[in-house]
């Protein structure tokens, strides 16, 4: 499988270590030993390591810029074994101010066999650090004695003022008499004479008032050596009789050339003198390929300044790289592959697994939907098992339908259901069933069982989009503008592309899927219909419902949608409450549902008890004569994929009054079949209203709805989506 996908194993390893990364960062923030005033401690073990002595040496490191490769394992060792009483750091001894860079620095020093002091450098204050620095290991400027010595240690990044330093180290100066005087700035006072890559202006002490007056003051107390890092080189300047030193490459950024090297520098102080002598780091130098090397060791140090930061890098940058290399230069062929010949598999039964998240005997579009499929299918010569829930009501002799145990049920009606999808007797079925195909109509639960199901026993999978899940956030634990803007449009993406096609009723659903995401072969293929069913009605059941639900010989305005938030419904009954006309009508709303009392309530409230009734739950075998009682055909659901519902109207020769939305779209022509009109209460009462009025419109609407219908008959849906699953399978059966 790892050679099949070498990519796709190469872009997970590369998340894996971002993924091992950002957890190591994590433990180094949360889990290792908190440290607080460090310096207090390591000050300590200075003193009591020089009592009694009046010579002493110590090593000046600048630049440490948690590096690993160089400052811990090559100069740390070189260190410990070189006869030095303690270390001390000219700046930037972390790669910023993180804590977790604090962290992995005082894991480093924690390798040192003698004491250490920090300077506070540029580095250390960046990234909100200065906090941190203060918090582990001191205040930002001090000064401390050894002896006849006094140290002293400024903040050269402009986070204390100036003014009040130059006061403090006057104060500290002047009131004592050293043999040796220490100053470590973070910031070079003087600019490199030496030509350094990637320095700039405020890489300086500044402002230029602060630099004066501690010129002044190093001149006026004979301060014997000042160091300073910030930027990668070796310097020695003098001014009057003070040197001053600049080191930086103690593990931070060099470009391995004359001034710019890995080095430490050593100093020895007796009553009598300061010696400094430089120490270089032997890394590797080449005489015949200066020039390569040089590049070689730009690339090396990357690698080991912060190469926690430069393998974080490196692991996006490689999983950038095998997203654009998928994207950009792998052949993509967005069109219809010509040359598969589905004939073989059009001219051969399949037996074919359907899998549902609910069934009859619950009503809704998607059994519905199911049920006519397979009919068609099994009347074309082809097997088909439809794996659902359990109902109470269920048929209990099912042959073609495998009951999956459910778990809990949900909704007033307990018209959702939740499915036991660990039940093996439900994979065992399945197995022995052989499917050639698997046919999945949720994007969850059940349908998940279905493609899982699918790539186990490698058989092709199906997909029919039938619901705008969007509009169903309501039966979502979840933040309701998260579900609706996101999660739903990645669950659906996720999902269809694992799949080998998907089908849609509509254009507008196809375009939705693309726009989403969706790479995968899309199928535009709408529900069909019984629709001679339409045709002929029993006339004395049609009269029985005339007697029951239109006695007084009223307009009957007829809707079929489950009673939930997402069918619309408040919005339709506001609309009639508006309604201005002198025909008296009545609505007959067929559909039940979790919101039945609540609706009936608003029903009254609005007035509209005399005309409105809620009908419940019909039997699909007696829709057509609701259907053929009525005259006009209201909707105002945006859910819908397609809206079958509306076909069916159409079929029983009813104009449709509906609020556009991707599945009603494509399906009423306006002014031909229907109305379609905008989300607002006004629009859509209009053409209701004209409707109501002109006998003859509706006589000529209803017509053409009658005929637009008839194309879109149960044989014809069937045999396209087998045409459907023999073009899927060739594919996969194509090299």
């Amino acid at each position: 499988m790892i050679f099949r996908r070498p990519l796709r194993f190469l872009f997970y390893l590369n998340a894996l270590v971002v993924v091992l990364l950002v957890g190591y960062k994590t433990y180094l923030n949360f889990y290792l030993p908190d440290f607080q005033g460090e310096h207090t401690r390591q000050l300590n073990q200075i003193t009591e390591q020089l009592e009694g002595r009046e010579s002493f040496s110590f090593a000046v490191v600048g630049n440490i810029n948690n590096s690993i490769g160089i400052f811990e394992r090559m100069i740390v060792p070189q260190l410990n074994h070189a006869g030095l009483d303690f270390m001390i750091s000219a700046g930037n001894a972390v790669s910023d101010g993180t804590e977790d860079k604090y962290r992995a620095l005082y894991g480093s020093l924690g390798r040192l066999g003698i004491p250490y002091i920090l300077t506070f450098g540029q580095h250390e204050y960046e990234n909100f650090g200065s906090y941190r620095y203060y918090e582990h290991f001191g205040p930002h400027f001090f000064s401390f004695r050894e002896g006849s010595n006094r140290f002293v240690f400024i903040d050269s990044t402009g986070k204390t003022p100036w003014e009040w330093q130059i006061r403090w180290l006057e104060d500290i100066l002047a009131n004592e008499a050293s043999q040796h005087t220490f100053l470590f700035s973070g910031k070079p006072l003087f600019q490199s004479s030496q030509d350094i890559l990637f320095d700039s202006p405020d890489d300086y002490l500044g402002p230029l008032e602060f630099r004066r007056a501690l010129l002044q003051l190093i001149e006026k107390h004979r301060v014997d050596v000042v160091f300073s890092a910030n930027i990668a080189t070796f310097e020695e300047q003098t001014f009057g009789d003070t040197r001053f030193i600049t080191t930086g490459g103690a593990g931070g950024l060099v470009l391995n050339n004359d001034v710019s090297f890995y080095h430490y520098v050593r100093v020895d102080v007796t009553p009598e003198s300061v010696d400094i002598s430089l120490e270089p780091m032997q890394v590797g130098q080449h005489p015949v390929l200066k020039i390569l090397e040089s590049f070689w060791f730009f690339i090396y140090s990357l690698v080991y300044v912060g190469y926690l930061n430069f393998i974080l890098l490196l692991s996006a940058l490689l999983a950038l790289a095998i997203f654009l290399y998928a994207r950009v230069f792998r052949a993509r062929d967005y069109y219809p592959d010509y040359d598969l010949d589905p004939s073989p598999w059009e001219n051969t039964p399949l037996r074919v697994a359907m899998f549902t998240n609910n069934y009859f005997p619950f009503i809704g579009g998607v059994p519905i939907s199911i049920d006519r499929l397979n009919r068609g299918l099994r009347d074309s010569g082809n097997t088909v098992l439809t794996i659902a829930p359990t109902y109470q009501d269920q048929p209990e002799q099912e042959p073609d339908v495998e009951r999956i145990p459910s778990m809990l049920t949900m909704g007033q009606k307990q018209e959702f259901r939740m499915a036991n999808i660990f039940c093996r007797s439900t994979r065992r079925r399945v197995r022995e069933f052989r499917p050639d195909l698997i046919h999945v109509h949720h994007p969850i639960w059940v349908g998940s069982l279905g493609v899982y199901l699918a790539r186990r026993i490698k058989v092709p999978v199906i997909y029919t989009y039938h619901t705008r899940l969007e509009h169903y956030a309501h039966f979502v634990p979840l933040p309701g503008r998260l579900f609706r803007n996101f999660i739903s449009h990645a669950l659906i993406k996720r999902f269809a592309n694992k799949c080998d096609g998907v089908i849609v009723p509509t254009y507008s659903a196809e375009d939705y899927l693309r726009v989403i995401g969706v790479k995968c072969s899309i199928f535009v293929q709408p529900t069909g219909i019984e629709f001679e069913a339409f045709q002929c009605v029993d006339n004395e059941h049609l009269e029985s419902l005339r007697q029951q639900y239109n006695p007084d010989n009223r307009i009957v305005l007829i809707s079929v949608a489950r009673l939930s938030n997402e069918k619309n419904i408040d919005f339709m009954l506001e609309a009639l409450a508006g309604l201005q006309t002198d025909e008296n009508y009545r609505l007959l709303l067929i559909g039940d549902g979790h919101e039945r009392e609540r609706l009936q309530t608003k029903i009254e409230t609005l007035g509209l008890a005399e005309q409105v009734c809620l009908v419940g739950s019909v039997p699909p075998e007696n829709m057509a004569a609701f259907y053929n009682l009525a005259d006009i055909f209201v909707f105002a659901s945006k859910s819908e994929t397609q809206g079958m519902v509306i076909l069916e109207a159409m079929a029983a020769g009813l104009p449709v009054v509906a609020v556009r939305s991707s599945g009603i779209d494509d399906v009423i022509r306006e002014g031909y079949n229907g109305f379609k009109t905008i989300e607002s209460r006004e629009r859509w009462r209009e053409p209701l209203q004209t409707l109501m009025t002109d006998e003859s419109l509706r006589q000529t609407l209803g017509d053409n709805a009658r005929q637009f219908a008839e194309s879109y008959s149960i044989e014809h849906f069937a045999g396209n989506v087998k045409t459907i699953y023999a073009t899927v399978m060739a594919a996969r059966k194509k090299p």
